[in-house]
């Protein structure tokens, strides 16, 4: 039995990565489009999330949605109910365009907190729009859940053996909420903040945890890749798939697909279609021994701004009434990012005809350390040695960075947090320290309140939020976060040295 306070975000772990790991196509056999049809696509996705703080009447850890309605004279909470529709409405705007006659496509990415606030405040209306657009056979074709971490942590400063707890937290929430089924369908990745790492070691286990969570591919910015020789990409080759390449300090490879985000964060670009209006200029291009359609591929805050908040329903509208009155020929469509690459793969384009990437500044690293400027293997290389070119890097090159680089590149998640970063790192490292044997020993341990409370301070201490505003309230907040989750591990600490009748850790 579980604690109906805490979010279901642990127990489940070896039912999940089996139901994930699942081969076969998961839009394929429900797919109306036709490849040979289609000249060129848009693929849209909404990024939809709330920070959990502790902020509560009592303190306690609610939505900053719920902190919103309560606080309705600070700053835009007003926008609290206009926000909260955002959220459902494309349970409205889909049905009424099927009805219409159209084929609308549309991609989704909610946090996990955001979906645990909605809980907590009891706001069924939404959640039950959501369950629709997750689980209706009607609307499955038309849309695509993409998975993400559980509490909008961005990747590069997140340290490395939380990657995949925040990636399975999400898929418990997600099945918890939706099922399975529902679970089983989501294979694309949306990193938040468009945040991709570039340091090798961190980058080759973000892949390896997505891999081995049932990830097929992962959205990136454009600027946040090169290629092998450390070129950017041109203009036609971010319309079409990528494989990145990701390499750690040892030499070991790993890749995923990934598609390219284009352009900066501007939530007009999706919340005007932009987008489709960029694909309806656009033909089909080479790829291996075929030629594929152009694909265009965007997200934007799904709430955020008066854009979004007011002029995206009519625009969303009136891009797929346009595209549907287009007259004969290859058309140009609304696909989702894994109906897209099934297609491919169904007509005979493999992984292995798509470009070869690596993560931004990767170029430089690889020259430092002796590598060919365009070969796919490193030099010998070991920690040290990588940990050295890159002091050396930053010591002789200014714009050299291995902080990452994501949608919004003024900004920093590590500059000037260091009373956010510290503390991070050394509740993941106590936590690991903790119960890493513990689960190792028995797998079990993750259903316990002990784990799942210290869990889930952990990983909301990750919330890029709390780095994003300045010094001030929202690191007050994760101060608070850290002090309880300190608290949880020394707790539960304590409950393993005093074994009480020789009883471990139990579920509920």
């Amino acid at each position: 039995m579980t604690d109906p306070a805490l979010p279901p975000i642990a127990g489940s772990e070896a039912e999940i990565l089996a139901l994930v790991q699942q081969p076969g196509p998961v839009f394929l056999p429900r797919t109306n489009l036709r490849l040979e049809e289609i000249r060129s696509g848009f693929a849209c996705a909404l990024h939809m999330h709330q920070p959990t703080i502790p902020a509560g009447a009592h303190g306690e850890l609610i939505s900053h949605l719920q902190y919103m309605f309560e606080h309705q004279g600070e700053g835009d909470n007003h926008n609290a109910e206009p926000f909260a529709q955002c959220y459902r409405r494309l349970a409205d705007l889909l049905p009424q365009l099927v009805g219409e006659g159209c084929n609308p496509r549309i991609m989704l990415d909610y946090s996990g907190n955001l979906l645990w606030g909605l809980e907590q405040m009891g706001r069924r209306d939404v959640l039950d729009a959501l369950k629709q657009l997750a689980c209706d056979p009607v609307l499955q074709p038309h849309v695509e859940w993409l998975g993400t971490f559980w509490s909008h942590a961005v990747a590069p400063s997140t340290p490395i053996p939380d990657l995949k707890l925040q990636i399975l937290a999400w898929q418990h929430q997600f099945a918890a909420l939706f099922g399975r089924e529902a679970l089983a369908r989501v294979k694309g990745f949306s990193p938040p903040e468009m945040h991709l790492p570039n340091h090798p070691d961190t980058l080759f286990e973000f892949v390896k945890a997505l891999k081995e969570c049932g990830y097929r591919w992962l959205l990136v910015q454009e600027h946040s890749v090169e290629n092998l020789d450390g070129s950017g990409l041109p203009q036609e080759q971010k319309y079409i798939p990528n494989q990145l390449v990701a390499r750690n300090s040892s030499g070991e490879a790993m890749s995923i697909t990934v598609l390219i985000k284009t352009q900066g964060s501007d939530t007009k670009l999706v919340g005007q279609m932009q987008p489709c209006y960029e694909a309806l200029g656009l033909g089909r291009q080479v790829l291996g021994a075929s030629t594929v359609p152009s694909l265009v591929s965007q997200i934007a805050d799904g709430e955020n701004g008066g854009v979004m908040m007011n002029e995206f329903p009519s625009a969303f509208l009136q891009a797929h009434h346009t595209i549907a009155t287009k007259g004969s020929g290859p058309a140009t469509v609304a696909i989702n990012g894994t109906e897209y690459l099934e297609l491919l793969e169904a007509a005979g384009v493999t992984s292995a005809d798509f470009p070869k990437i690596q993560a931004v500044q990767q170029h430089k690293l690889w020259q430092q350390l002796g590598g060919a400027p365009t070969s796919e293997a490193i030099p010998e290389a070991t920690l040290e040695a990588t940990a050295a070119a890159i002091a050396q890097l930053q010591a002789s090159d200014p714009s050299f960075s291995m902080a990452g680089a994501s949608w919004t590149n003024n900004l920093s998640w590590v500059e000037g947090y260091a009373n956010v970063l510290e503390p991070m790192n050394q509740l993941s490292a106590r936590f690991h320290q903790l119960f890493d044997p513990l689960v190792a020993q028995d797998p079990g341990v993750t259903q316990s309140q002990p784990y799942q409370q210290a869990l889930l301070h952990l990983l909301l201490l990750e919330t890029s939020c709390f780095r994003y505003w300045g010094q001030g309230t929202w690191t007050d907040y994760a101060s608070e976060i850290h002090r309880r989750g300190d608290a949880a591990i020394a707790a539960a600490a304590l409950m393993k040295e005093s074994s009480i009748g020789g009883r471990k850790f139990q579920a509920g």
